[in-house]
């Protein structure tokens, strides 16, 4: 009897332990993946189809055969355009749904909302949004434009090519806008521009009533000086002041606007008829020709069952951080927060415009600038471009408490902000 009760509860301890490790293998069973971006607010408008671009990109991993064995999973939520809403949303991936990594924000107040979250709890984020630098976390990498890859060479194209000797500078009243002018006014400067000949201009997120604004434009560009706005605007916004711009007769050829925020998705939902000769600044147009582009172009039309359905920058950072993690993850073996931060550094993956991009120990890509004219059809045609890869910069040459800031997350040094004259490092290290 005492033998039959030991075997009895060796079985149901068997058991018990069989149960507790299928559970947990099917809790294991695939890798989540969050997506962080805004599908309802101001900014659906650019977000949500960066959305879809993770769920494509998780799509044809699992194709693939997944990642270390895995299926990879989206956890997709919606931070609803509310700021603090996105640190709620990036605890509850991390600490409840587990995801191991997140794609995710767009402005650039979103990214810093979420960041003390990242670094709390040691997530991982792949930012996609040109943004105003000055920052690099060991928990973001950051596959967006720098200021030096996107509104620096705007400006220089502006100066050199056109001549521009008024400039305004317009856009939404948050950190991203509000530090790129801060940075574009001091290059300006530098370059010999007067105080009088530079206009700022800040209007809140979703602002629509734009006659004054673009009036006080049309005044300040009837000196005799070559005007141009450089824009800064963000979201939904960017439809009626470009609608104003055209109200008031406004051209390309009286006040060029280069827009850091306007791509293909954005010009899709605008007549662009008046809008043809102003200009974007980004690192991918859509009507690059290359057998890559080709290829997504073909891949998302097909995934939205959209045969309309536009590419852009974003989704073009989007895809190569996406394709940059998987590489670390498979390179480290593993989706653990600090392997893959080291594993990414030096990774390089093919661009969309025919070249390869390169992580820097900075946590920021070497990619192509490119400047493209509006055309009536809503696409982009590349008007400038740089002859090679350009190296995103975390911190700018051009503001004096910057430019003796490095980011460097190798050894010796691991920290995102380093003085090199003082040998400190002044935040997040390890």
């Amino acid at each position: 009897m005492k033998f039959l009760k030991t075997v009895s509860s060796i079985a149901l301890a068997t058991s018990l332990a069989f149960t507790a490790n299928s559970v947990l293998a099917k809790k294991d069973e695939t890798i989540k993946v969050g997506v962080l971006h805004s599908l309802t607010g101001t900014m659906a408008i650019s977000e949500t189809t960066l959305k879809d671009t993770v769920l494509m990109m998780i799509e044809e991993q699992n194709k693939k055969g997944g990642l270390l064995g895995k299926k990879l999973e989206a956890v997709v939520v919606d931070p609803a355009s509310n700021w603090p809403l996105f640190a709620e949303k990036t605890r509850e991936l991390i600490s409840k749904e587990k995801a191991e990594v997140i794609f995710g924000c767009w402005t650039s107040v979103s990214r810093k909302s979420v960041l003390p979250v990242l670094e709390e709890l040691n997530g991982l984020l792949f930012y996609p949004v040109q943004y105003e630098g000055e920052e690099s976390s060991k928990n973001v990498f950051y596959t967006g434009a720098s200021p030096n890859q996107q509104a620096i060479p705007a400006v220089d194209y502006l100066m050199n090519e056109l001549e521009v000797k008024r400039w305004v500078l317009a856009g939404t009243d948050y950190v991203y806008p509000r530090t790129t002018n801060k940075i574009l006014e001091a290059y300006l400067k530098s370059k010999g521009v007067a105080d009088e000949d530079i206009m700022i201009n800040y209007t809140p997120f979703g602002h629509s009533d734009w006659q004054s604004i673009v009036s006080d434009v049309k005044k300040f560009g009837k000196t005799g000086k070559k005007t141009a706005v450089v824009s800064t605007i963000n979201g939904d916004a960017n439809v009626p002041f470009y609608k104003e711009l055209a109200n008031q007769g406004i051209s390309a050829e009286d006040i060029p606007v280069v827009a850091f925020s306007v791509g293909e998705e954005e010009l899709s939902g605008i007549d662009t008829k008046p809008l043809v000769g102003h200009l974007a600044a980004w690192n991918y147009f859509q009507s690059v020709e290359g057998k890559e582009n080709a290829a997504f172009i073909k891949q998302w039309k097909k995934f939205t069952k959209d045969p309309k359905r536009v590419t852009n920058d974003p989704m073009e950072a989007t895809y190569i951080g996406f394709q940059m993690w998987v590489k670390a993850v498979e390179k480290a073996g593993t989706t653990d927060t600090d392997k893959v931060e080291q594993a990414m550094i030096g990774i390089t993956a093919a661009n969309l415009t025919g070249g390869v991009a390169v992580m820097n120990k900075n946590h920021h890509l070497s990619k192509p600038v490119l400047i493209g004219e509006i055309q009536d059809d809503g696409q982009l045609e590349v008007v400038w471009e740089t002859e090679g890869l350009v190296a995103g910069d975390a911190w700018s040459n051009f503001l004096p408490g910057s430019k003796d800031i490095i980011a460097d997350w190798t050894k010796p040094i691991k920290c995102g902000n380093y003085n090199r004259k003082t040998k400190k490092c002044s935040g997040q290290e390890y």
